[in-house]
């Protein structure tokens, strides 16, 4: 028998499919590194990381990647899905699942857990041509569902710790956004017909014990987002115990997102030490907040949009609702549009213009109407 030999990849095509699967964080490298040029290193540089905000990202993360080895999620909404008999709300029931874990485990997290419980739940039962509706609510689902909670979308959880903003008025801040979100998306849903589906069992396994604890995993890690005990105990604790449980989950952290982090946080903290730019900055902040966080989420997404603004306004209300709804809008308004964007074509490659034009439709109407009511209120 003759061995076939695979063909060799070139560093070329290795350096291309790297800089294609984290396009967010490559940009933000050469961002931090521009403003390096500018703003030689010395030992301010220190003062740019916010510890807390890059130790509870890591803790969530970890800790949701371990549920979601277990099949935790993709159980749990299986259920919900089958007991619900015809299309529209099976689509209402993904739909609300991804908006409900945005809330628990981050926009980004809630849509590579459920996007693929979408796919399932559409192509057993022969719906796919809702693929693309579904996908696209499940999106505007994960960004706008997640602007509740302070741990809902990374941007919450940097503005929640760097103006350390009390736990009611975040939730007040953002309750009337959400509360229209949430209508909005009833709404759309309900547009589609009734028709019967039928949706075939695929069995997976569960390790009760490990979800247990993991869930405790998890409470620990809400609790350092709330400031309920200290952030290091959550490096103290949970890092030690998936060591030991689960590597896999520690392997498989969105460690790509965490960098971007940091150099967002060059970029951020070089931007503002440039006399230009924070004057500059600061007088188109002073004019309307919510207006330029939301443009500025259009060009350079929603979570560097937070990091670099949050340098030179004092205005966090209006820079929290701005950098959440702006998160719908263009494809590259929040990463997790391009999660979505992702696996959409994965499954129809050729229908990408066809996905964009429908995502673009929608977005930019969730985010007419939510800009223009926070604006009048």
């Amino acid at each position: 028998m003759i061995a076939v030999r695979k063909p060799k990849i070139s560093i070329t095509e290795l350096l291309y499919s790297f800089i294609k699967r984290n396009i967010v964080m490559c940009v933000a490298f050469t961002a931090a590194l521009i403003t390096c040029i500018f703003v030689p290193i010395d030992s301010q540089y220190l003062g740019y990381f916010d510890v807390k905000t890059l130790t509870c990202l890591f803790c969530v993360l970890a800790v949701v990647c371990a549920l979601k080895n277990i099949s935790f999620f993709y159980i749990l909404a299986k259920k919900i899905v089958k007991c619900f008999k015809n299309i529209r709300m099976c689509v209402l029931a993904l739909v609300y699942i991804t908006f409900i874990g945005s809330m628990l485990i981050a926009n980004d997290m809630a849509l590579l857990t459920f996007l693929p419980l979408g796919y399932f739940v559409l192509s057993t039962g022969g719906k796919e041509r809702y693929m693309a509706f579904t996908f696209i609510m499940q999106n505007i689902a994960a960004n706008l569902g997640g602007m509740l909670t302070p741990f809902g979308n990374p941007q919450n959880l940097y503005l929640y710790t760097k103006f350390s903003i009390p736990n009611l008025e975040f939730m007040s801040i953002m309750l009337v956004p959400f509360l229209v979100s949430i209508a909005l998306i009833t709404a759309c849903c309900l547009f589609i017909k009734p028709e019967p589906i039928d949706i075939k069992d695929t069995p997976k396994s569960f390790n009760i014990k490990k979800a247990v604890l993991y869930l405790v995993l998890f409470a620990i890690s809400i609790a350092i987002v709330f400031r309920g005990i200290p952030y290091y105990l959550g490096l103290i604790i949970i890092p030690p115990v998936l060591f030991v449980v689960d590597r896999d989950a520690l392997k498989k952290v969105d460690y790509p997102l965490l960098l971007t982090f940091v150099f967002f946080f060059i970029f951020a903290g070089n931007m503002a030490r440039i006399d230009v730019v924070r004057d500059f900055f600061s007088y188109l902040l002073d004019k309307n907040t919510l207006i330029f966080s939301v443009l500025s989420c259009q060009v350079i997404s929603n979570v560097p949009s937070s990091i670099l603004l949050s340098q030179f306004t004092g205005d966090y209300a209006n820079l929290l609702v701005g950098v959440n709804i702006g998160g719908a809008g263009t494809l590259i308004a929040s990463l997790a549009s391009l999660i979505t964007f992702r696996e959409y074509t994965s499954h129809n490659p050729a229908k990408t213009g066809y996905y964009i034009g429908m995502f673009s439709a929608f977005n930019f109407g969730f985010l007419i109407i939510l800009t223009s009511l926070m604006l009048i209120l």
